[in-house]
């Protein structure tokens, strides 16, 4: 009887092995691969909606974090992830000293957010000029002459207006500094572009986020985001006037006006700008954000280059539900191209 008990027992036993490696087998087997990015968080709506599909496509999962532009290239640079992520374009010459490659992945546009009770719901009209002498603290109340002669109908309130900008390293900033220096020449010499600049007055917010809560919780404050955490956090946003002299609203189409003239050249490792472009209908601070690799990490950049050609393929309607610009197929190819000149496709 003993010994029938102690066969139980050990059948018992084997059997729960087995059942207990089966699983974990199949776990691992679902788990499927890992990348790890960061960076910008002007993306990042749509990075974190692309990588929930991609998993359930696919198994394979992404985890981004979105830290700004800065910490982006930072991270890739010291190779603590597997892509960095930045809406400031790097120029060639640098990514060939850190032994980078770079690519674009949608367009998407800068707007000026701001928060006056007395005109909720309502567009004001802003341009380069105006935007540039608010942020110098030049133009201090809502009702300068400035604002009320590209605002002529409109009530302004007599009140102080609280810039907010971004405390972190940021692309948002990035595009929305290079814009300034394109229409504003005092902004340039005095300020000039960068993922982190010296503001002259104002309150700093951490990320699109930051900057967002700040501008809706702070009366006659006015900031700037990329167009979803607008959306998102249904604040007021200006209407601005382009290039060509026309009053433009943030958009798809007035974004990919703006992209339909950058020069998307793979043997400057995509590297272009496209603020206060020609277009008539061009929104004028719109930009690429871009995705950066490492020369010298191939197979962790082959897996990189997996996701986001999954995602160029079936991403598109989900970056238009998010207010993005996918990118034409001819650049698309362009890409495809370069990461199979560089060995990573």
């Amino acid at each position: 009887m003993g010994g029938r008990i102690k066969l139980y027992s050990l059948t018992f036993a084997l059997a729960f092995l087995l059942a207990s490696l089966f699983l974990l087998l199949s776990s691992s087997l679902r788990a499927g691969e890992v990348i790890n990015g960061a960076g910008a968080t002007f993306p990042y709506p749509i990075y974190a909606k692309w990588a929930y599909e991609y998993e359930k496509a696919t198994g394979n999962k992404v985890n981004y974090q979105s830290i700004g532009s800065g910490g982006g290239i930072r991270q890739i640079t010291e190779r603590t992830v597997d892509f960095g992520a930045s809406d400031m374009p790097l120029k060639p010459e640098e990514l060939e000293s850190k032994k980078l490659l770079q690519f674009p992945t949608v367009i998407g546009g800068v707007v000026l957010v701001y928060n006056i009770p007395e005109l909720k719901g309502q567009h004001l009209v802003l341009d380069g000029k105006t935007i540039c002498y608010i942020y110098l603290g030049k133009i201090k109340t809502w009702d300068a002459p400035e604002i009320k002669a590209l605002n002529p109908k409109a009530n302004l309130p007599s009140k102080p207006i609280t810039p907010v900008f971004r405390s972190d390293g940021s692309g948002t900033t990035a595009i929305f500094t290079h814009y300034l220096t394109q229409v504003c020449s005092e902004w340039a010499k005095e300020v000039g572009y960068g993922t982190s600049v010296n503001f002259k007055v104002g309150i700093s917010g951490k990320g699109n986020e930051g900057v967002a809560n700040y501008v809706k919780r702070t009366p006659y404050a006015i900031g700037y985001v990329e167009y979803i955490y607008a959306l998102q956090n249904k604040l007021d946003f200006a209407h601005i006037k382009n290039r060509a002299g026309n009053v433009v609203k943030p958009d798809d189409t007035t974004f990919k006006e703006a992209a339909a003239t950058a020069d998307l050249d793979p043997k400057k490792h995509f590297y272009a700008w496209i603020t206060d472009a020609p277009g008539k209908n061009a929104y004028p601070i719109a930009g690429l954000t871009f995705i950066l690799l490492a020369k010298d990490r191939p197979e962790a950049s082959k897996k990189v280059v997996k996701f986001f050609d999954w995602a160029f393929e079936h991403g598109d309607q989900m970056a238009l539900q998010l207010e993005y610009v996918p990118l034409p197929k001819s650049v698309k190819d362009k890409i495809r191209a370069y990461w199979k000149s560089h060995g990573i496709y």
